[in-house]
């Protein structure tokens, strides 16, 4: 069964690349909320910088994930074509949840119209810039899993389901 941050879609076989927390990352992340803003307009209710390289001290794979709420994931669909002119191209379509990329895979833009989805992410966020603990215990997990080969990238993200879990079943009491 998936985890709340399942994704599907063409496998990514392989090692997952981690690198150490990179400073450029909130610019690279507040450069392309002005680009999605700019083709969205009143479109994204709001926007937010999630995963691991919106959590400094974080090693993460070196792509930026994005979080953009919206009312209809019909009217995002049928802003396909004006994200790609921009360098977008959708990459998920699954019930509830839209996820576009630009090349070479630096930026993951995934949209939801399910508020408590995309407030669990900001959560999840939120607890590990706050909690040294979860925050050493979450990058623990990612690297043992991280030197593993994967068939596909979904079994690495399911693998990391249990320890995110836990981590906002903390965030959640607190």
């Amino acid at each position: 069964m998936p985890g709340p941050f399942h994704l599907s879609g063409p496998p990514d076989a392989g090692l997952v690349e981690l690198v150490e927390y990179r400073r450029e990352w909130p610019a690279r992340f507040a450069t392309e909320r002005e680009r999605l803003a700019g083709v969205l307009g009143p479109l994204a209710q709001s926007i937010a910088h999630i995963g691991s390289t919106a959590v400094p001290g974080l090693a993460a794979k070196p792509i930026v994930d994005i979080a953009i709420l919206v009312e209809d994931l019909a009217a995002v669909d049928a802003r396909a074509d004006d994200l790609a002119t921009v360098g977008y191209t959708l990459r998920v379509n699954e019930a509830g949840h839209r996820m576009f990329r630009t090349a070479p895979h630096a930026v993951h833009a995934h949209f939801w119209q399910d508020q408590p989805e995309f407030e669990r992410h900001l959560l999840f966020r939120d607890r590990l810039r706050a909690s040294p603990q979860d925050r050493a215990l979450y990058e623990r997990v990612k690297r043992e899993l991280a030197a593993r080969s994967w068939t596909t990238r979904d079994e690495y993200v399911q693998a990391k389901s249990e320890a995110i879990a836990g981590i906002l079943a903390r965030a959640s009491v607190r």
